[in-house]
């Protein structure tokens, strides 16, 4: 069974940074590709798909994050993390990360607010 947790949302300013960081735990975490999602606080938006990163450490960004964030993993501890740069208010979320497809069971995520 997969666990996600996941860290490092807060509250900030139109053009700050964060980094986000999940905690993984499940076996051959190396052999999946893993992706970081977002939940915007509109009820009638879906679940986003931000960013993701193969075992092999190919990155593909939604149009809206693309030059802004920088999805990583380090697979010797099972973390993946999501550099936010030039964050907006329309960054607005609950940031999740999954497998890509994801695994039913979702972690808590984490609340990252901008500003305007």
């Amino acid at each position: 069974q997969v666990q996600l947790v996941e860290s490092g949302g807060a509250l900030v300013q139109t053009g700050g940074s964060l980094r986000l960081s999940c905690a993984v735990s499940r076996s051959r975490f190396n052999a999946y590709t893993w992706g970081w999602y977002r939940q915007a606080p509109d009820p009638g938006k879906r679940r986003e798909l931000v960013a993701t990163i193969t075992w092999r450490g190919t990155t593909n960004y939604a149009d809206s994050v693309q030059g802004r964030f920088t999805i990583s993993r380090v697979n010797v501890n099972n973390t993946v993390s999501l550099q936010m740069t030039g964050l907006k208010p329309e960054d607005t979320a609950v940031y999740y990360c999954n497998q890509h497809p994801p695994v039913p069971n979702w972690g808590q995520g984490t609340q990252v607010t901008v500003s305007s």
